[in-house]
């Protein structure tokens, strides 16, 4: 078998951060970076290998309920820098939504196309499972109705309703496959 050569030409770095913050609210920091390994030209000179062909930070507050508090937009680096950073105050838009409850949905309805930045707009994609790992791994669960069905269940091959995690860790959620039909 003959070995394919592979040459590296672009890197995307896509990166959340979720700090608990003091007053018991969250702040989740997504940041992009996009990385060439060759000089591009663009409107404003030479962007050279290696510096940040786009570098974009959303950060979004939020609290138990996963309830958007606040949001921040930023843009360093970007092929049209003056109007690629134009419209942080877009994404303002995104308050009050809530993490767990149709937000990619929304997101695409407020900030989507050219109404925002098709990168920043990606990164908020992220967020409802980065803010869910977040609080699991600080020991916090998001608020949630105890007489519902976990929000995480049925939504991944591993936490599928018939399937052996959720029998043995949600045995009141569980569902066998003949039950199902």
């Amino acid at each position: 078998m003959t070995q394919t050569i592979r040459r590296l030409v672009h890197t995307r770095s896509i990166r959340v951060e979720a700090y608990l913050r003091d007053d018991q609210l969250w702040d989740l920091v997504a940041s992009l970076e996009d990385v060439r390994q060759r000089d591009s030209l663009l409107e404003s000179g030479i962007r050279r290998a290696g510096d940040p062909f786009h570098d974009m930070q959303l950060t979004v507050t939020i609290g138990a309920s996963m309830q958007i508090l606040d949001v921040q937009a930023s843009t360093r680096a970007a092929p049209f820098m003056g109007n690629c950073d134009s419209f942080p105050e877009v994404y303002r838009q995104l308050i009050g939504l809530n993490l767990l409850q149709g937000f990619r949905a929304a997101v695409l309805e407020r900030v989507g196309g050219n109404q925002g930045c098709t990168h920043i707009t990606e990164l908020a994609a992220v967020l409802p499972t980065a803010a869910i790992q977040a609080f699991a791994g600080a020991g916090h669960r998001p608020a949630h109705d105890e007489t519902a069905m976990p929000r995480q269940l049925d939504r991944c091959r591993a936490l599928r309703l018939d399937g052996p995690v959720v029998a043995k860790l949600y045995p009141r959620w569980y569902r066998d496959k003949g039950e199902q039909e």
